[in-house]
């Protein structure tokens, strides 16, 4: 089973298309802050959430819940990849329904590998993993550059180091992110 979760009108062959709203057609009217979801443990392959985790859980409690469904209804070694705009840029900022910044350091807080190295160097990043129950290792992190500084990195007219700093420094560098996780259980 593959879910492709707040589809809007994004839908996907061979995937089930799902979202909130009835407008988009979905192939299943879900809010995904009403738990439980309706998938049965262990049954999911694959998830998409492309430009979604951003409007779900403003609070905590709801956001954390949530991410445990998702491992809940994923199998082991489930690809989740979720898609979101960079909490610095104007896309993140300006909509009034985008509830929570998604940071490669936030969902990094979900793996037990991870948590476990925070705990042997004394770090103070919260081990969600270890708190509750789930695992996700952290796959990959991408980011796609607004312009000009997409233009100006594929050139080589500017490196990484450039564009790290810049992002530290200022908005509107990183236009979004897309972070691969593997389900761990």
């Amino acid at each position: 089973m593959r879910l492709n979760l707040g589809c809007g009108h994004n839908k996907r062959a061979g995937w089930i298309n799902v979202d909130k709203f009835a407008a988009c057609k979905p192939d299943q009217i879900v809010d995904l802050e009403s738990l439980p979801w309706p998938w049965p443990d262990n049954q999911v392959e694959e998830v998409l959430l492309n430009h979604v985790l951003e409007h779900l859980g403003a609070a905590p409690d709801v956001y954390i819940s949530i991410m445990k469904e998702l491992w809940r209804v994923c199998r082991n070694g489930a690809v989740v990849t979720i898609v979101v705009p960079h909490p610095r840029h104007d896309d993140f900022l300006i909509d009034p329904t985008h509830v929570r910044p998604i940071t490669a350091q936030g969902l990094q807080m979900f793996s037990r590998k991870m948590n476990e190295e925070w705990a042997r160097i004394g770090a103070a990043n919260t081990p969600l993993a270890l708190y509750h129950g789930i695992d996700f290792d952290f796959v990959s992190a991408e980011m796609r550059l607004e312009e000009p500084w997409g233009s100006d990195f594929e050139r080589g007219k500017i490196d990484h180091k450039t564009v790290n700093e810049a992002v530290r420094r200022f908005n509107n560098i990183v236009k979004e992110q897309k972070f691969v996780l593997r389900t761990v259980k």
